[in-house]
């Protein structure tokens, strides 16, 4: 689940991005809305975090250009703003939630899972592959019933795979479902990452295998090379 940040106040954004990292997600912080523009032109994200008071203008206007647009990308707004009035009018202009700040980080990541579980959203499903199920909210993975404890990093991973189970995930694709834009990421960090989620699920018993596309990405494959969910 990848995210962008639109945050001024660098202390503060620098909390929320360890905490959601914590969670598992892959999150893209911008200090200003010029570039956070650009970061979205480019970059598919599953939820938006925006700041209204911004040095370049007010988050407001990002929100009613995207939906002019018709980016319907989630928008959660976190501002100091706690008048009736921006509340109303940043509702109005097509963001989907508002939090005052000051806030806890475990209520934002509560609020991020609440967006990302509504109908179409990248939350909300338990994934099966073969005897693995990932329950994308809880972020917990079972092999034939059993949990198993897995890194948010590994997890996340797999849901891409079984998202696409059966066809491949280029490695374009997983690199940026796993690491934020500049992130220092080695080399191999992906081939690693591979490998140990690898072990681990036949350490379990799991009974999906991971193949290498050489030079083109990754396939999960299931007994019947199908995924199903439930919601």
């Amino acid at each position: 689940m990848r995210l962008i940040l639109i945050e001024d106040h660098h202390r503060l954004a620098e909390m929320i991005r360890l905490s959601l990292e914590a969670d598992g997600f892959v999150v893209d912080r911008f200090a200003a809305l010029s570039d956070a523009r650009r970061a979205l032109a480019g970059v598919t994200y599953d939820l938006i975090l925006l700041d209204l008071g911004m040095p370049d203008g007010d988050g407001v206007e990002l929100i009613a250009t995207l939906r002019r647009n018709k980016v319907m990308t989630p928008v959660l707004i976190i501002t100091a703003r706690d008048g009736i009035g921006d509340r109303v009018r940043g509702l109005d202009s097509g963001a989907d939630d508002y939090l005052v700040k000051p806030f806890a980080t475990a209520e934002l990541a509560a609020r991020c899972r609440a967006l990302l579980r509504r109908p179409g959203g990248t939350l909300g499903t338990v994934l099966e592959a073969g005897n693995v199920a990932l329950d994308t909210t809880r972020r917990e993975v079972r092999v034939a019933g059993k949990p198993i404890s897995m890194p948010p990093r590994e997890v996340a991973l797999l849901e891409q795979l079984m998202r696409q189970c059966g066809r491949v995930v280029t490695k374009e694709a997983v690199d940026a479902g796993l690491y934020a834009l500049h992130a220092e990421v080695t080399p191999n960090a992906i081939d690693t990452a591979l490998s140990r989620l690898r072990r681990r699920l036949t350490a379990a018993d799991a009974d999906v295998s991971i193949h290498t596309a050489h030079g083109i990405g990754y396939m999960l494959r299931a007994p019947d090379t199908s995924t199903a969910s439930r919601g």
